[in-house]
């Protein structure tokens, strides 16, 4: 089969489309047939094996596993004698850890479900990683009607799903964006956008029941001035140093969570086929809408991951198979 593969780390320019093997599906996975694969901040970061401590887990030298990308849509191919839920033919969405960036992944089955019914393949990979972070981080902060929420990185894949779950939830949102994307993230349902190039969110005291921060671009002190009394911080991606990258500030927030009465709550959010299916049922009834940007063609992974990393994107950029 047909896919992109990566020898060594680096940027873009390691990315080359080569001939692999296809999987074969074992007793509990189910074979796709990838019409369409978004690219994730996560993708980018495999690439050039950074921070370098995820080298210990994914080849200290190069990759273990030539294939990046997560979030896949398609068709069921085949199926393991022990799948239940899917048959061939079959339109699917998933989170592979096998790498998306192919004609053909094998995924287990609990971490499939069937696409909604009302998007197309390209708008379903625009889901799972993005999605399932979005619906995990606002559990840990259990929004609900009368909330009022902040997300930092509005604009991005996470954000924005995290801007559209929060308002279905009943939640009062506030995005944090540049300027140059306020009309975007407005238009997806934030009540209150803040251009983070004048204003500063972090100079309100109080305001806000929860933080969703993507961005980590404020020390955690500043982030809690802005956070009510018994308000939830969650902590998810972000920037840090080259070799521990986020992990840094997540330890911090962990130590310090104990010792203060808001909530500190780092997040790892974890492949959930259930979670898929309940994103699936918020999309079909109209409650959230996948973002994508721009489709590229599989072979044109490398021009979209240099369009990723320049940081001029609105929701989601996909690669089409």
């Amino acid at each position: 089969m047909r896919a992109i593969a990566q020898r060594r780390y680096g940027g873009p320019e390691v990315l080359a489309l080569a001939e692999v093997e296809a999987p074969i599906p074992s007793d509990d996975e189910v074979l796709i047939r990838v019409e369409a694969v978004a690219v994730s901040a996560g993708d980018a970061l495999l690439m050039r094996g950074v921070p370098r401590a995820v080298r210990l887990a994914f080849g200290l030298r190069h990759p273990k596993r030539p294939i990046i990308g997560r979030d896949v849509a398609g068709v069921v191919e085949a199926v393991g004698p022990s799948v239940t839920r899917f048959a061939v033919g079959d339109p699917v969405y998933a989170e592979s850890d096998q790498g998306g960036y192919a004609e053909l992944v094998a995924v287990a089955e609990r971490f499939v479900a069937r696409r909604p019914s009302n998007i197309d393949a390209v708008h379903a990979a625009a889901v799972p990683v993005s999605g399932t972070t979005a619906l995990q981080g606002w559990r840990l902060a259990d929004v609900r009607p009368g909330r009022h929420v902040l997300v930092n990185g509005a604009s991005g894949g996470v954000g924005g799903f995290a801007v559209q779950l929060a308002k279905a939830m009943g939640a009062e949102v506030t995005g944090v964006c540049r300027g140059s994307k306020a009309d975007h993230v407005r238009a997806i349902g934030a009540d209150h956008v803040i251009d983070y190039t004048r204003d500063d969110f972090t100079a309100a005291w109080g305001r806000y029941d929860a933080i969703f921060d993507l961005v980590a671009d404020h020390p955690l002190g500043r982030i809690r001035r802005a956070l009510t009394e018994r308000g939830t911080l969650v902590l998810s991606s972000g920037t840090g140093g080259a070799v521990f990258g986020p992990f840094g500030r997540i330890i911090r927030a962990s130590f310090v969570n104990p010792f203060v009465s808001q909530r500190l709550r780092p997040l790892a959010a974890r492949r959930n086929g259930d979670d898929l299916a309940e994103l699936a049922r918020y999309i079909e009834a109209g409650d959230v809408t996948p973002v994508v940007d721009r489709t590229f063609a599989l072979a044109d992974a490398a021009e979209a991951i240099r369009r990723f990393e320049a940081g001029d994107v609105r929701g989601k950029l996909v690669l089409t198979v």
